[in-house]
């Protein structure tokens, strides 16, 4: 089970212990890599290019708690407009 990565709108939330700042996440990520080599061998990677990533699973660092973190909006995050007409 995948859970959605934060937004400029969101962030995670620890359900059981109200957690907003530490959490591992396992993620399986597909890139492509662009590396330079120097002459005696060794690389470097100058370029990444994430081709797909899916985040796997988020446990707060709190509690420990795997299936517990969720998305909730970011304080002072913009709502959106209704109706688009703008008042002047």
């Amino acid at each position: 089970m995948s859970i959605a990565a934060p937004t400029a709108e969101t962030r995670w939330r620890c359900t059981l212990c109200g957690n907003l700042t530490r959490f591992d996440v396992t993620r399986s990520s597909r890139v492509t890599d662009f590396l330079h080599f120097d002459l005696s061998g060794e690389s470097k990677v100058e370029e990444t290019q994430v081709l797909s990533e899916t985040i796997e699973s988020v446990r707060c660092r709190w509690c420990n708690a795997v299936d517990q973190v969720e998305l909730v909006a970011r304080p002072g995050a913009e709502e959106p407009a209704e109706g688009g007409a703008q008042q002047g």
